[in-house]
């Protein structure tokens, strides 16, 4: 069975079945134990001199282990295959999350800042109904990029243990990638290498939510965002998906308690937005997955007849 034949099974069996919560209720997450391993080795080891090299050697385990593990657990067969691959996607909870946001932001100004808190690091005591939207539609873009397309491609390009690689160094640069005190040195090796990572599949979303909004026309001004965004890979999607819905996105927002001066994205497009251009982006959501199933299965398709 083809490595772009168990994608197409995964993708499908992600958009059926999400995250249940039955399940992980009951058993741990595969992120959620990287995540628990990552946070062991940051208490051990960011400390003290040569942070910078620990964190390397941090990175360098990780992407072994994750190697190996991938490597073992492709002996398992496809049918093991497919429910790694569609357990590590996350389409369906990434349209869930942002979808509640939208729900929340139509019962509640303070239900759609309590939504959005469970989906960015950014401080949301104090937005707008319009500050919530963006912020919602800002994840979207990013997580399509991160959450779905980069471990799709990661797959196809290296199976399981390419795709094992890439969360293990998502999970690490979203735990220790941060350019603050404590892990500017410790979590440089993890943010640099994410950001490798994302180089292709970022702009491969980038183009996708071009080619199905028809903005060619616009893809200067949107090379022009992307480049002024505080990160090499996430501006490229919200660049796109702010044309696609006609919305501003980015702009000024407030981390820790300090209000951070950031560049707008179209920012000429309208700012009082709210939970319909929330739902808008959820369709996007959507028609991108649909565009990205439809190419994988054309490649197995061309692959059976030649």
């Amino acid at each position: 069975m083809s490595t772009a034949f168990v994608l197409v099974c995964a993708l499908c069996l992600d958009a059926a079945l999400g995250e249940p919560d039955w399940l992980w209720s009951r058993i741990r997450h595969p992120a959620v134990m990287i995540g628990t391993v990552i946070a062991w080795l940051d208490k051990r080891l960011n400390h003290g001199q040569q942070r910078r090299i620990k964190g390397i050697g941090v990175v360098l385990l990780l992407v072994l282990a994750a190697y190996l593990l991938g490597r073992g657990l492709s002996l398992l067969g496809p049918v093991a295959e497919i429910v790694i691959c569609a357990i590590l996607l996350a389409q369906r909870s990434l349209v869930d999350h942002v979808r509640a946001v939208g729900d929340g932001l139509n019962a509640s100004l303070s239900e759609g800042r309590a939504q959005v808190a469970m989906i960015v690091s950014r401080d949301t005591r104090d937005m707008t109904e319009a500050q919530v939207a963006r912020s919602a539609i800002e994840s979207a873009a990013e997580n399509l990029s991160d959450g779905v397309i980069a471990p799709a491609f990661w797959f196809l390009v290296a199976g399981l243990p390419g795709l094992l690689i890439y969360k293990a160094v998502n999970t690490a640069d979203s735990m220790i990638g941060y350019r603050n005190d404590k892990y500017r040195a410790f979590g440089w090796a993890a943010a640099r290498l994410d950001d490798v990572l994302n180089l292709i599949p970022a702009r491969l979303t980038f183009v996708m939510i071009v080619a199905l909004s028809g903005q060619w026309a616009r893809w200067g001004e949107m090379v022009r965002d992307a480049s002024r965004h505080i990160s090499p890979n996430a501006g490229w999607p919200e660049a796109a998906m702010a044309r696609a819905l006609n919305v501003a996105l980015a702009g000024p927002r407030s981390y820790d308690g300090q209000m951070r001066d950031l560049a707008w994205v179209n920012g000429d497009a309208p700012r009082d937005i709210g939970a319909a251009e929330v739902f808008r982006a959820c369709d996007m959501l959507w028609r991108i997955w649909g565009l990205a199933l439809g190419l994988v299965s054309v490649w197995v398709g061309l692959n059976f007849i030649f």
